[in-house]
């Protein structure tokens, strides 16, 4: 099954960087995407911090990864760096974690000089865990991302989301047409054989 996986790396529920993920599940439901969620903080922080990868869990959470076509990561940046709660689940991921998915790093600060984080802290590790497909990511301050449900994302922020989600759907779409590709061939095979089948009968009865 194509699906893709939504990683936040929030300690908080009403976070920006966790609207940003609504945001872009909303658009990839509504191009036909199935998406999972994972909240990092809602894991077991014992597992978390032991990297108890057979705690229920850690096991569900990286079975989603590991079978996701694509990953969107968001985090809030903390002292120009990710969070530390993401930094935990990461490293728990498998050295190929990432491999052969597209990846799209989002991150949210007060300030603008926090947007080094996304390309010299966060997606060196993406790229580390076997990332060979990232996109260019989405930085946001927080005066272009309000908390308050209902508020209006800032127009930039917002057209960059949507470029985002459109490279996405564009990839799984892509996944799953060739995922299905062999099934299809194959059933386009045996169409082709009746066909030959019930020709060569004709043929005979006529003769």
């Amino acid at each position: 099954m194509t699906y893709a996986v939504t990683i936040s790396g929030s300690p908080s529920a009403a976070s920006r960087s966790a609207r940003l993920l609504r945001f872009v599940e909303s658009d990839l439901a509504s191009a036909g995407i199935e998406v999972r969620r994972i909240d990092i903080r809602a894991l077991s922080p014992a597992a978390l911090l032991a990297a108890d990868t057979s705690h229920d869990d850690l096991r569900h959470a990286l079975a989603q990864v590991a079978g996701a076509q694509a990953v969107v990561v968001a985090t809030p940046v903390y002292k120009a760096a990710y969070s530390g709660l993401l930094k935990a689940f990461l490293d728990v991921l498998p050295q190929d974690g990432l491999a052969d998915k597209l990846v799209a790093p989002f991150a949210t600060g007060g300030s603008p000089a926090h947007l080094l984080a996304l390309d010299y802290a966060l997606k060196p590790v993406l790229s580390a865990l076997g990332a060979q497909h990232i996109l260019r990511g989405v930085f946001a301050v927080d005066l272009q991302v309000p908390k308050e449900e209902g508020a209006t994302l800032d127009a930039a922020i917002a057209e960059r989301l949507g470029a985002t989600v459109d490279q996405l759907s564009q990839w799984l779409h892509e996944r799953e047409v060739i995922r299905q590709w062999p099934g299809k061939v194959a059933e386009g095979i045996r169409n082709a054989r009746g066909a030959l089948g019930v020709g060569a009968a004709s043929a005979t009865l006529a003769a």
